[in-house]
């Protein structure tokens, strides 16, 4: 499921060149998602990094967390033991 979602998130990205010879991405509806390397690979490795961390604070914090092509993250409340 986390798999997924962050796949389908990823092929949102928007890559751009930018004038410095670096990359920039970022996946829009993802605000604050975003990643800047020397090469496109290296940008894409670092974007997925910041996503999952994204996520991990999202999920802890019980943010809304946008759908993606059908996938979706939903917290579920544990039953107090």
């Amino acid at each position: 499921m986390l798999f997924e979602y962050i796949q389908k998130a990823l092929k949102k990205a928007e890559n751009k060149l930018l004038d410095n010879g670096t990359w920039f991405a970022e996946i829009p509806g993802f605000e604050g998602v975003w990643a800047n390397a020397q090469t496109v690979e290296e940008c894409r490795i670092e974007l997925q990094e910041v996503l999952e961390e994204w996520l991990v604070l999202k999920i802890r914090d019980r943010d809304p967390i946008p759908e993606v092509e059908g996938a979706e993250i939903r917290i579920k409340e544990a039953a107090a033991v």
